[in-house]
């Protein structure tokens, strides 16, 4: 596995590992067999991995994010911390999804919430300081300075080695970066979702920040691996862009396929390799973040950092934007991802 050097002077291995994949956010599965994937992630080289404190189920009697995503990595790290380069989050405090009340109040950024959220996730990671920390969503009436401050604060502490941000514009990247360094911007990216090109991206590559795409495998429809059954007990049946456009979309998938097919890979590694060949159009390092919950997946998606795509392919691919149906917000709220408050 190669490595990549994002912002602020943090490596990371090549392609990271979504660690939302393990929880019951896209179908079920257990605890033994969570952690067998990520241990095999990392046996694999795929050694930064991405947590939240808001995956997984909510804790018997706690209020406040689910944590048990965090909790099953830090079982990782209670064996194999030096190998690991961890990113966490916070910032969400309710539940998402398409059916939540638009209006509602989902992330919190102020300076005290920040402190308590730092130290929550140390204790459930088992862990002194996290590697990579996001801010995962922004709160829209708290001053990202504000909020920016707080997680500078925790690197001054010594509980935090850089600081990331999630879902921001172009503006707000800015302003952060003015606080402190900003090593990563995490947002959705992939051969259907091209919305952070437009400002985003730039911006990372004009600031020397780098750029880790989440749904790169556009939450596993672009693998032409997913059946209407897989999405229609879990949040993606009920997205527009996958439950409503199912039909609509199949021809994006094509395209990924006949591609896929005529260089001998599979339509995963040609998405994974498609971001890659992305990042080095626009001058900045790019560390792709897919999830899975099957060992076999992993060795097929590290794969994906030695494909080279040719013009003929690159041009093919630049297409499935354009055939794609739906948007990829999840809620209601259109200011919920980035692009929306553009």
């Amino acid at each position: 596995m190669h490595t990549t050097l994002l912002g602020d002077g943090l490596q990371t291995s090549a392609l990271g590992f979504g660690g939302m994949a393990v929880t019951h956010v896209y179908g079920g599965t257990d605890d033994a067999a969570a952690l067998s994937v990520l241990n095999a992630a990392v046996d694999a080289g795929i050694t930064f991995i991405d947590t939240a404190d808001v995956y997984g189920e909510p804790l018997p009697g706690a209020d406040g994010p689910a944590g048990t995503n965090e909790r099953l990595v830090g079982r990782l790290l209670a064996d194999r911390r030096d190998e690991v380069t961890v990113a966490t989050k916070f910032g969400i405090t309710a539940r998402i999804g398409v059916d939540v009340d638009p209006t509602a109040k989902r992330s919190r950024g102020d300076a005290e919430y920040v402190r308590q959220a730092c130290d929550a996730s140390l204790e459930r990671l088992g862990i002194d300081v996290i590697d990579l920390w996001y801010m995962h969503r922004r709160d829209p009436d708290v001053p990202i300075e504000e909020t920016v401050g707080a997680m500078a604060e925790m690197v001054a502490a010594g509980k935090v080695r850089h600081l990331g941000l999630s879902e921001v514009t172009a503006a707000e990247l800015i302003a952060a970066q003015s606080i402190h360094p900003i090593a990563a911007v995490q947002s959705e990216w992939s051969l259907w979702s091209r919305d952070v090109e437009a400002q985003v991206v730039p911006a990372c590559a004009e600031l020397g920040v780098g750029f880790v795409p989440y749904s790169p495998l556009g939450r596993g429809f672009l693998t032409g691996t997913l059946t209407r059954e897989q999405i229609a007990g879990d949040i993606r049946g009920a997205t527009e862009r996958i439950g409503d456009n199912w039909d609509a979309n199949q021809s994006a998938l094509a395209v990924v396929a006949g591609v896929a097919q005529r260089l001998g890979a599979t339509n995963a590694q040609v998405a994974l390799a498609w971001l890659y060949a992305a990042g080095r159009r626009a001058g900045l390092p790019v560390v792709p973040i897919p999830g899975t919950r099957s060992v076999s997946r992993l060795s097929e998606n590290a794969a994906a950092v030695d494909l080279l795509l040719d013009d003929e392919a690159v041009a093919a691919l630049d297409t499935v934007a354009d055939l794609a149906r739906g948007t990829r917000n999840i809620v209601g709220d259109p200011t919920w991802i980035s692009s929306g408050r553009e």
